[in-house]
């Protein structure tokens, strides 16, 4: 079995292809990106529009298949940007018409943990899942993975790309804050706010839009304050989720999950543990077609051929789905 896979939840479409034993085929992605400000779905869309036949046309060069070599195509079903998510599904299920091939949709974090699990060797770990909109604490209990912890208000990533707007920044803004905080000297007090597993970011935010306004503090400061502050709130949210759940292994996965000194951090408090911690490569941290395609190969009893009913899921939660394929 082989599985096409196209992610569009957000800012980046992705078409990934894998085998049902995980050999990576091809994992091409193109990512909506702007100068100054945050992302706009509407333009997001139209990007996705732009590009999605060249990144499906070049993953399967990559590969070096034709449709005919595809057995299933999956898609980002959820949760995600409605009118990003559209663009995957039609792609979806032109390809699955005109080829007569099945479909499936998938739950775009639980993609997250899953090609993680894959690529590190994580048995059964707890998943810290940091992105854009999504920031949730993950484990397999019950036949189910259960949310042990989320945020209450922003996702990590919306957190760090607004607080890169207030400083005149573009879209993403959590490198361009990693670059600032790198050369900030100085910690400067911010709220830290963690209820239980829980964390929540808006009041660090309105607390840094004040000391911007105030121009006492550098931006170099402020960026490499908030980072700590917030990646600890992170870290300490993990730490219970492990404590609670008596699991010994952390995986990392979503775009803020690149951060060098996020992954620091983590292994830090792992190695106290006496735990491990795994971190996928970058371009699979990142959103991208090839979890999407694994999870397709996870979940290929769900696959249907007659996709006339097949929709997108904007505010499907990871723990909505029974979890069959474990």
């Amino acid at each position: 079995m082989i599985c096409l896979g196209l992610e569009s939840t957000a800012h980046t479409f992705g078409a990934g292809i894998i085998t049902g034993k995980g050999k990576i085929l091809a994992n091409i992605k193109d990512s909506y990106a702007t100068e100054k400000g945050g992302i706009h779905p509407t333009e997001a869309k139209a990007h996705h529009l732009k590009v999605k036949d060249r990144i499906v046309e070049e993953a399967l060069r990559t590969a070096n298949l034709s449709m005919q070599d595809i057995g299933l195509i999956s898609f980002s079903q959820g949760p995600g940007l409605p009118p990003c998510l559209v663009v995957g599904l039609e792609k979806a299920k032109e390809l699955a018409i005109t080829h007569n091939k099945p479909l499936v949709g998938v739950n775009h974090c639980i993609a997250h943990l899953e090609i993680g699990a894959l690529l590190t060797g994580a048995k059964d770990p707890v998943l810290l899942y940091a992105s854009g909109a999504n920031t949730q604490i993950i484990a397999y209990d019950g036949g189910k993975y259960r949310v042990f912890g989320e945020t209450l208000d922003n996702g990590i990533g919306n957190f760090l790309d607004a607080f890169a707007r207030l400083l005149g920044l573009g879209f993403p803004g959590g490198p361009k804050i990693a670059q600032l905080a790198e050369r900030g000297k100085n910690y400067i007090e911010l709220p830290y706010v963690i209820k239980g597993m829980d964390v929540s970011f808006g009041g660090i935010l309105t607390n840094l839009k004040q000391k911007i306004q105030s121009k006492k503090f550098s931006d170099e400061d402020l960026a490499f304050s908030a980072q700590e502050t917030a990646f600890a709130m992170l870290v300490e949210a993990s730490e219970r989720a492990m404590a609670h759940c008596e699991k010994k292994e952390l995986l990392l996965g979503g775009g803020v999950a690149c951060s060098k000194r996020l992954q620091e951090m983590c292994r830090i408090m792992c190695n106290e543990r006496n735990a491990k911690m795994f971190v996928p490569q970058n371009d699979v941290l990142t959103d991208n077609g090839l979890m999407i395609a694994w999870q397709g190969i996870l979940q290929k009893k769900q696959a249907i051929k007659d996709c006339s009913a097949i929709d997108i899921n904007p505010r499907e939660r990871t723990d909505d789905l029974l979890v069959d394929w474990r």
